[in-house]
């Protein structure tokens, strides 16, 4: 990551700590008084675009967490009546598997 982006990051990272809404205007002006001369005039503006309305720290204490994860099954009959196609599914991928095995080549041959 270059130096351009990584600044615009830090600069979103400490207007979020200190509860700021996160605007480019800001954002040139922790550069101006950082110093920091050298991002493109359009990286503040895009950066705080992307994060306007979020929340930037429930973004990071979510960051290794399950986002992508499956919600939990219900308990009951219908977990059940759900369950047995799955292994069925699962023993028609193995019949299967198993058939290619029996084609007379493997992977490594």
């Amino acid at each position: 990551m270059d130096t351009q982006n990584l600044a615009c990051i830090y600069a979103s990272l400490i207007l979020a700590d200190d509860d700021v809404d996160i605007t480019g205007e800001k954002i040139v002006t922790l550069f101006k008084a950082s110093g920091i001369s050298f991002v493109e005039p359009y990286l503040p503006g895009l950066y705080a675009s992307a994060l306007k309305g979020k929340n930037v720290k429930e973004l990071l204490m979510n960051v290794g967490g399950s986002a992508g994860a499956a919600p939990a099954a219900a308990s009951g009959p219908a977990e059940t009546t759900e369950a047995a196609p799955a292994k069925e599914e699962a023993k028609k991928e193995e019949s299967e598997s198993e058939s290619d095995d029996d084609m007379g080549f493997g992977l490594f041959d």
